[in-house]
Formats: C-alpha cells, sequence, structure tokens
C-alpha cells in the first residue's frame, strides 16, 4: 500500500466501537469508546466522526451495536431510522443502512449481530480499498502537469478528504499521497473551511505526512486561482446527483467557480457509493443546516493552554444561517475520480451511466 495511516479511524473493540475523535483535532490525538447506539448517534451529529465514507461505516457499527442489545425485526428498522437522521446530505450513510439491511433482514434475530458486525468489517475493508484505487485514478492528472511545469505542482483542496475521513488514505488525499510516494514535487493549499475548519485537519494530516501543505483563508483561493498560483482544484464529496452535480463541504462552490473561470481543473474525488442514481440533479439533494453555534464561535489554543476552549465571535446575539454543504453545477467539474476511474462530467452530457457501486 502507497500510504498506511498512522491510526485507525474507527476499529472494533470486542462489543464495543473505538473512534479517533476528530472534534480533538488538530489539538490532539484522542480515541474515544462508543459502547451504544446512542454513542454512535451522538458521534456522526457532533461531527466526532465525519468525512461521508466515515459515516457510513460508522453507521454500519452502530447498527450492530444496536442489535447487540435488540435484534428483532422492530428494533432492526427503528435504529436504521435513528441512524439516517443524523445526517440528511451524505449519501453513503444510506447506503451503508441498506447494505446492512439486505445482509440482516433474511436471518433470524439470534444471528443478526454477528452477521451486522461481519459486514460492518467489510464495508471498512472495502473503503480502504476504494480510497487506494482513487488514488490511482487522480494520479496521472499530477503527473501530467508535473512533466508540464519547471516548479511543484500546486494543488488545492478544500473541507478534510484525508485518511482522517475515511477508513483508508483518503479520497481527494489519495492521489496526493500517491503522487508524494512517487517522489513528485507538489505543494498543496488547504483553505480553512469555516465554519467548523476541517481544512485544519488536512494541514495537520498533510503536515504529518512530509507532504508541504499552505494554510490559507477561505477567500484568498479566488485571488490565488486568479493569480495562476493553483494548477489543480481537488475536493470530495458527500453526494453526487445523477447528472454529476456535486454535494460537497460549503466553500467549495466558490473555488469551483474560480477555477472555472480561469481554466483551473477542477476534480471531484469520491467512491462510486457517493453516486444517488435515484437523485436527477444537485436541485434534489437535501442541504443540512447545522446549529448557529457552529459560526458564532470557533476553537482555539490560548497561550500556555493545554487544551483548546470556544471562543465567542460576536458580543451580541446574531441572527445566523449555517448550510453544512454546497452545490457545484457538473459543467464546472473536469472529471469525477472514483475507484473505476476518472469518469467525465458533466455525465448527462457525455450520456454516462454513473459508476457501478
Amino acid at each position: 500500500m502507497f500510504f498506511t495511516p498512522p491510526l485507525a479511524t474507527l476499529r472494533r473493540d470486542g462489543s464495543a466501537l473505538v473512534i479517533l475523535d476528530q472534534t480533538e483535532l488538530p489539538w490532539r490525538l484522542v480515541e474515544r469508546r462508543l459502547g451504544t447506539l446512542e454513542d454512535v448517534l451522538e458521534a456522526i451529529v457532533a461531527l466526532r466522526v465525519r468525512g461521508a465514507p466515515l459515516i457510513g461505516v460508522a453507521a454500519a457499527h452502530g447498527l450492530a451495536l444496536a442489535l447487540e442489545r435488540d435484534a428483532s425485526d422492530s428494533a432492526l428498522e427503528a435504529a436504521i431510522a435513528r441512524l439516517l437522521a443524523t445526517r440528511p446530505t451524505a449519501v453513503n450513510l444510506r447506503l451503508a443502512l441498506e447494505a446492512q439491511r439486505n445482509v440482516l433482514a433474511p436471518l433470524p434475530p439470534a444471528e443478526r449481530p454477528a452477521a451486522a458486525w461481519a459486514e460492518a468489517e467489510r464495508q471498512r475493508r472495502d473503503d480502504a480499498a476504494r480510497c487506494e484505487a482513487i488514488g490511482r485514478a487522480g494520479l496521472p492528472w499530477i503527473e501530467t502537469l508535473a512533466r508540464r511545469l519547471d516548479r511543484p505542482v500546486r494543488i488545492l483542496t478544500h473541507c478534510n478528504a484525508g485518511w482522517v475521513a475515511t477508513c483508508g488514505a483518503g479520497t481527494a488525499l489519495a492521489p496526493v499521497y500517491l503522487a508524494r510516494a512517487a517522489g513528485i514535487p507538489l505543494e498543496v493549499f488547504v483553505s480553512e473551511t469555516r465554519p467548523r475548519n476541517q481544512g485544519l485537519i488536512t494541514h495537520w494530516e498533510l503536515t504529518r505526512a512530509g507532504v508541504p501543505a499552505t494554510l490559507i483563508a477561505d477567500n484568498a483561493a479566488g485571488l490565488l486561482i486568479a493569480q495562476g498560483e493553483i494548477d489543480l482544484v481537488l475536493v470530495g464529496a458527500d453526494r453526487i446527483a445523477r447528472n454529476g452535480d456535486v454535494a460537497n463541504k460549503i466553500g467549495t462552490y466558490l473555488k469551483a467557480l474560480a477555477a472555472h473561470a480561469h481554466g483551473v481543473p477542477f476534480l471531484v474525488a469520491a467512491p462510486a457509493t457517493t453516486f444517488d442514481p435515484a437523485c436527477p440533479n444537485g436541485a434534489a439533494i437535501p442541504i443540512e443546516e447545522r446549529a448557529a453555534e457552529e459560526v458564532l464561535t470557533v476553537a482555539g489554543l490560548p497561550p500556555g493552554a493545554s487544551d483548546p476552549v470556544p471562543v465567542r465571535l460576536t458580543p451580541l446575539p446574531a441572527r445566523t444561517r449555517n448550510p453544512a454543504f454546497d452545490l457545484t453545477p457538473a459543467r464546472w467539474i473536469t472529471a469525477i475520480l472514483t475507484e473505476t476511474g476518472a469518469w467525465p462530467a458533466p455525465l448527462a452530457a457525455a450520456n454516462t451511466p454513473p459508476p457501478s457501486t
């Protein structure tokens, strides 16, 4: 394997699930033990577990935990419904639970807990393999740029789509890790990704892996693209509609707009499970609205402190909007990288069906 994550993002420990708590990053590495369905629900909603692929795998494990207590038909459906309600935008969650239902529903209740754990583990392995294949699909784009340039390839990314958000090397960062392993000179520009600053996790992740990374404010991306400082934009996805429209972390749309305006390739990296054939276009994708506190506060580490603390950004009550995702039209996407290769976008214009899952 070209890249081995330094720590498992989730793993089974007996009848519990142990996760890497992402709300503690990048300040410290903390593992959290989840022993019940309620623990998993809280972890997903609170973004202790985040990243579309990882959410799906975590939910599959959460269902196994629920069935340890009650494996009846009614309990199975109730647990699936509760897990589905945690994050409405990412389609991987629904697909992971549908796969569990297909395995579990025909079985007698006594056999369901063991089968649920086995299916959850299969999904974990599958996600890791998909990440590596996505990396190989994206590598030629970086290689081509490297042959043309007399300096390191400059890649802009948004949010966190690396090993922290998956069970493997990541989606958007998998080609970066593979290029690094191949000795290709590169630099990654990482946008902070307000309001939850998941870009800080990407910067931390890349720096730990020895990949040159430059952290920028979200609003700096357009200028850098316009000035020719960015050679390639590479992002992940939470759901991809049938026509190739992409829902991804809020702020992606503006980067796609700037890249389109200045002729910079804009690539989306995601497993085929991210395609939703039942969703005709981006307008049909539900957009999650999150709590106002995410906009009104920011976490930071005061001088001399060992633990980060929340800091309020406005002294007065303030009305907010906090959509967690935005929509990028397929016509602005150069290609979509999946484990089956690079797919042209817009898919509808190319008369190309979404990759098979």
